[in-house]
């Protein structure tokens, strides 16, 4: 028995593979698929995820508190761990929502972000006693409705669109015009709103950016959102309590990219801790992450159902596609599409080497999830492996597409 690591295009160093087979939660890729019973299936590794937890731990300092952000990946299993782990959970649907409140985490402990929250979704929140981003003035007035309706006092934040943007993160969530949240230079008007409506203020959620590998321009950020939570507090009815200053750490995808340094934000967020206190002596400091905790946890895992040779090029024909990992296929947010990781999870070397594009069964020349990947030599009934699938793949599909079966899910 040989257990060792493998190259991969991306520097991820949580798998490692016995006998040439890809080990996932301590445990070879094909006993999981026998488990499981079918392909194509996303599989979590739960170790993964604390590792990650942990490094972000050991990195900040232990007043700041981590949220997990749902949205990344809603898996039960998955939220249910998370919430052991977390400080806090943070949703953008009541189908989120719902599966945050099954964990049993205290309801003050999740917080609710949407640009188009329904009657029904803040009737829901209201009623969970849950943290309400406001994102616009129709939605506080639905809110101050629904609670002098019920007779209660929600608990709200106010979610500001920041003059300001997380630079070179791969999806800006602020600056300029956006419809994520309140512009900056309205949220004043909208504190004062507030002061006569029946609804308890509680701080600032201020999300610029997601997905970033520098941490110089992360620390920027940071210092930013707390900078603008001061500026407004002078407006708000009630001290700021929770300054929900977003995420945007970033995991390494592609060729080239290298691991986020933590080391420069932890050295800063003492700093930003202190000038928090002194300005909002009331306000609990959160980092809101998803990508960064689950991302590398997960694995897509398709079999190969047929090998074809087509003007000297081999395509591994798959069960599984862009209809269950559209990420993978480059149609979700790439500009000029890049491979995710990936190789043949029972022949991690192999006895043999070629250059392979990975496909799904689908009637589209976009279902490509690996385009002339050197990796080993693979049959029908190999495993094909797409790694980096833990955040945005399943959920994030068009899964109705073309009406193959659903791939299963399962947290080891």
């Amino acid at each position: 028995m040989t257990i060792d690591t493998f190259p991969r295009h991306a520097p991820s160093t949580f798998f490692t593979a016995q006998d040439d087979v890809l080990l996932v939660g301590g445990r070879l890729l094909t006993d999981v698929a026998r488990e499981v019973g079918r392909t194509p299936f996303y599989v979590y590794d739960r170790q993964v995820i604390r590792q990650q937890v942990e490094a972000l731990r050991a990195a900040f300092p232990p007043e700041v508190e981590l949220h997990y952000a749902i949205k990344a990946n809603p898996m039960p299993a998955v939220v249910n761990f998370l919430a052991g782990l977390v400080d806090g959970l943070d949703v953008a649907s009541g189908g989120e929502l719902a599966t945050a409140l099954a964990t049993g985490i205290a309801p003050g402990d999740i917080s609710f972000a949407g640009p188009g929250k329904t009657v029904e979704e803040l009737s829901l929140a209201i009623e969970s006693g849950i943290v309400i981003n406001i994102e616009s003035p129709r939605e506080l007035r639905e809110i101050a409705a629904r609670a002098r309706a019920v007779g209660r006092r929600p608990t709200v934040a106010v979610r500001v669109n920041p003059d300001f943007e997380l630079k070179s993160s791969g999806m800006k969530m602020g600056g300029g015009p956006k419809q994520f949240g309140v512009d900056a230079e309205a949220v004043p008007a909208l504190l004062t709103t507030m002061r006569d409506l029946p609804v308890e203020f509680v701080g600032f959620h201020i999300f610029s950016g997601s997905q970033n590998l520098r941490p110089e321009a992360i620390v920027e950020a940071q210092q930013k959102a707390v900078e603008l939570a001061i500026r407004l507090a002078v407006h708000a009815p009630g001290p700021v309590r929770i300054l929900n200053v977003g995420g945007g750490l970033g995991i390494p995808y592609f060729p080239g990219e290298q691991r986020l340094d933590l080391a420069p934000i932890g050295k800063e967020l003492p700093l930003l801790l202190r000038r928090t206190k002194d300005a909002l002596p009331d306000a609990r400091l959160v980092i809101e992450l998803g990508r960064y905790l689950v991302g590398e946890a997960g694995l897509y895992v398709c079999r190969v159902i047929d090998r074809k040779l087509s003007r000297d090029h081999v395509f591994l024909v798959t069960d599984g596609g862009l209809h269950h990992q559209l990420a993978a296929s480059g149609n979700f947010g790439q500009v000029v599409r890049k491979n995710y990781p990936v190789l043949i999870g029972n022949h991690v070397r192999g006895a043999g080497r070629e250059v392979a594009s990975v496909v799904g069964p689908l009637c589209t020349p976009l279902d490509l999830l690996a385009d002339r990947v050197e990796m080993a030599r693979a049959d029908e009934g190999d495993l094909a492996v797409v790694f980096m699938s833990g955040a945005y793949g399943l959920s994030a599909s068009p899964l109705g597409f073309l009406s193959h079966p659903a791939p299963a899910e399962i947290l080891v």
